[in-house]
């Protein structure tokens, strides 16, 4: 019955969000809610920025129809609401930084209060052993873990399809984890979110015939930092790495800009074009192979939160440390930091040449 219910909101969540976007489409030229080429775009033309309005729209659907099978907080809905209404006057009338913080702050404030999704527990990264978070330092981690996530997936939206494609893989991946621990109302929510995600890359992949905007991109960013949250109240069958590891693309894509705009002196909240996506492009590949690249590091990822779940605690260690010096390596590569920041990649050099 489950499994059945499951195909059910995953088929109407598809078929809602593709015939929403279009619809979107229209409407966005018609009120001239359009993206125009410019230095730091990469499209040629005009194109809607307002898709967002159809994810939201579908998981609104999406919520309602669950809401028939299990028990769902409405403060859910009015975050995601709140949060949609921030992006979306963000996608017409340019609000401020501080301004956008005080919709995702206002959302996380509904999420938690309204429906007392907090971190309760945290796993010793390796072990089995949980640890109770105290309420007063649970309040402001998980303030941070929404505002954070929601804010990476944003940095992340600069190419046709990347933002939606890598929300989707991780709502996989929670997805299969919430399977494996029995988490129905995170089974739904995830699948929702990934119907939602696919139906809108139909005209979201290269070339896009529309993107989410701000709207879109907080709201995915939002209710992924949510669904994970819910996830966490079985902590004791999961690490604390898991839902970094699930969000692993955007996190630390948002870490590394964190620390370049750091060393070069520039404000966080200046936008440059030294992305992941940036550096791939740079590096020669197309809009739609780099595209595919992420996604391809996106889906690692959410394979390692996978296998941390059901490993021992060896395997899990060596799986670590195999992931940070594989992200490493990447960030050298393609000089993510600086130009000069190599230090693994001339040790490989050093041991290369003396053995040659």
């Amino acid at each position: 019955m489950l499994t059945e219910l499951l195909i059910f909101v995953f088929l109407i969540t598809i078929l809602s969000s593709c015939l929403l976007t279009p619809v979107m489409i229209k409407f966005g030229y018609a009120i001239k809610a359009v993206d125009e080429p410019g230095e730091r775009r990469v499209h040629k033309k005009a194109v809607p920025r307002i898709g967002g309005i159809a994810l939201i729209a579908t998981f609104i659907i999406a919520f309602f129809v669950i809401s028939q099978f299990v028990d769902l907080s409405y403060g859910i809905l009015l975050g995601v609401l709140i949060i949609g209404a921030t992006g979306l006057l963000d996608d017409l009338f340019q609000l401020t930084p501080i301004q956008k913080i005080i919709g995702q702050v206002l959302a996380a404030s509904v999420v938690i209060f309204m429906s007392g999704i907090t971190i309760q527990y945290i796993n010793v990264p390796f072990s089995n052993e949980a640890v109770a978070v105290p309420y007063w330092i649970s309040i402001p981690i998980t303030f941070l873990w929404i505002v954070i996530i929601t804010n990476a997936i944003n940095l992340i939206d600069g190419l046709d399809g990347l933002a939606a494609g890598v929300s989707g893989i991780a709502a996989v991946s929670i997805f299969v984890l919430s399977i494996l621990m029995g988490n129905v109302v995170v089974a739904f929510l995830s699948i929702a979110i990934i119907g939602a995600v696919i139906g809108f890359l139909f005209y979201n992949f290269n070339p896009a015939k529309i993107f989410m905007g701000d709207c879109g991109a907080l709201f995915l960013g939002f209710i992924l930092a949510v669904v994970s949250l819910m996830g966490f109240k079985q902590v004791t069958t999961i690490s604390l790495l898991i839902p970094f590891l699930i969000l692993g693309v955007p996190i630390i894509d948002t870490a590394i800009a964190i620390i370049r705009r750091a060393i070069q002196n520039k404000p966080i909240t200046i936008a440059d074009k030294s992305h992941l996506h940036h550096k791939l492009l740079e590096f020669g590949y197309s809009h739609k192979q780099t595209v595919l690249i992420i996604y391809l590091l996106a889906t690692v990822f959410g394979v390692t939160a996978v296998a941390f779940s059901q490993v021992s605690s060896m395997a899990s260690t060596i799986i670590f440390i195999a992931l940070v010096l594989f992200i490493e390596v990447l960030i050298e590569k393609f000089s993510l930091i600086s130009r000069t920041y190599r230090p693994i990649l001339q040790m490989f050099d050093k041991i290369k040449n003396k053995t040659s």
